[in-house]
């Protein structure tokens, strides 16, 4: 099919019969793109690379870059998203969608407070150069000239690639124990004092082998049943991930969903002990607490920006299957208000309760005076925004990172007043698995 010219853009589309895994995995390693997004919503995966335009956020404010118009910075003001707001109404490319990713530390800054900040970047989006998405057996391709489309397609067409090597499990009981049970001890000693309710403590794993990260995505996508998936380079890192939920979707015209996972069991190859480990979390009283005031938190969140009387739970405590582990799972949702818009509810609800704690403040500084290291991309968002207002923005859990020729995996565990330290422990070996158990080293020879 021949592609039509679209303003600053070219588009076609082509059936597709190979699944999209390996096409968007493809896409991601031809060095086609320096930077790109791969992101799966449902049954829709996108691929993003380059930038057309290119969105920033850090503690001296929000840079938009864009081809053809100078760059606008606006300084660092109290609502800072609003800022990106204010950017984003001005991007020239006609119906956009923007990809990126927004670090924990944003939550510390959101109302414009600059002291729990360095000079990390919060937020980075771009409209991308070229643009695939796959969905029901099709592609839809657009890019900024016939070149970079004809390059897509060939890519997309390619044979399919030998399999990769298989994975190396690492093992991830040993590394950080006897500090991350102390750190839940003293959460807990703050929690009984009444300084809060509860709090996500995490623990960070070092891989010290050389991952090939692409191909860690594709081994683990095929074992893990993520809410979201995603793989990027983009601002300097470069993730792979099985998020088991959104930190909060909204539609075009105006509705909120959060999607509150807490509670935690293992998930194995034997059904019959995960029957019982499901009956075991069901009939828990500190699981089932952890997850209650994680979905009042959340109602109460979704309550401040919609519509009064919208906001109702219509998933309450069904379990939610995850990879290597099993969740007590509800759904939240509302009815933005006249006159909030999209970062208005992202605002609210990031960064996502299951992540941080009850209330949220108060758990911001028992994670920093517990975790020896900022958290950055971890427990923050990888989202998807478009020119209609649509976001979908995933949590950032069952992951791996890499910076800097350095690559690690992190998780965390929900504590509260009846927590114990080597259970909370176990439950983070139990979610690092979920990436740890698919880790494929490079090939001698391949670069990383």
């Amino acid at each position: 099919m021949s592609p039509t010219r679209w303003p600053h853009y070219f588009e076609t589309q082509i059936p597709l019969s190979e699944e999209p895994l390996p096409v968007v995995a493809r896409l991601a390693g031809s060095g086609l793109h320096a930077s790109y997004v791969v992101y799966e919503n449902g049954g829709t995966w996108s691929y993003a690379g380059g930038a057309r335009a290119e969105l920033t956020l850090d503690r001296h404010g929000a840079r938009l870059r864009q081809e053809d118009v100078p760059d606008t910075l606006l300084p660092w003001a109290d609502r800072p998203l609003e800022l990106v707001a204010r950017l984003l109404d001005t991007v020239t490319v006609p119906e956009w969608r923007a990809y990126g990713w927004a670090a924990f530390e944003l939550s510390y800054a959101k109302t414009g407070d600059l002291e729990h900040i360095g000079d990390e970047r919060l937020l980075h989006l771009v409209v991308p150069r070229a643009e695939v998405r796959v969905e029901a057996g099709h592609a839809y391709l657009r890019a900024v000239d016939q070149e970079s489309l004809a390059a897509l397609m060939e890519t997309m067409v390619e044979p399919a690639e030998p399999p990769a090597d298989p994975p190396k499990p690492l093992d991830v009981h040993g590394p950080g124990e006897f500090e991350y049970r102390e750190a839940v001890k003293l959460a807990v000693e703050e929690i009984h004092r009444g300084d809060l309710s509860k709090v996500i403590l995490s623990r960070v794993v070092d891989v010290d082998e050389d991952i090939d990260l692409i191909a860690t995505y594709v081994t683990g996508r095929r074992s893990n049943t993520p809410a979201r998936s995603f793989m990027l380079d983009l601002g300097g890192i470069e993730a792979i991930g099985f998020s088991p939920e959104i930190v909060v979707n909204v539609t075009a015209d105006g509705e909120v969903i959060s999607q509150p996972l807490a509670g935690t069991r293992a998930l194995t190859p034997d059904l019959l002990l995960n029957a019982s480990l499901r009956a075991d979390l069901l009939g828990s009283a500190k699981e089932v607490y952890e997850h209650a005031i994680s979905v009042k938190t959340g109602t109460d969140e979704l309550e401040d920006v919609c519509v009064r009387g919208s906001v109702e739970v219509p998933e309450f405590m069904n379990i939610r299957e995850r990879g290597s582990v099993q969740h007590l799972a509800s759904r939240v949702s509302g009815q933005l208000a006249a006159g909030l818009g999209t970062w208005d509810a992202f605002t609210a609800v990031f960064p996502a309760v299951t992540a941080s704690g009850v209330p949220k403040d108060a758990a911001y500084t028992s994670i920093r005076r517990h975790e020896p290291t900022a958290r950055g991309l971890y427990s923050g968002a990888v989202l998807t925004i478009d020119h209609t207002g649509e976001l979908d923005a995933a949590l950032v859990l069952r992951s791996a990172y890499r910076k800097d020729g350095h690559t690690w995996l992190r998780a965390g565990a929900g504590i509260v007043e009846n927590s114990t330290p080597e259970r909370e422990f176990e439950e983070t070996c139990e979610k690092l698995e979920s990436v740890a158990r698919y880790l494929v080293p490079v090939r001698e020879g391949q670069e990383s």
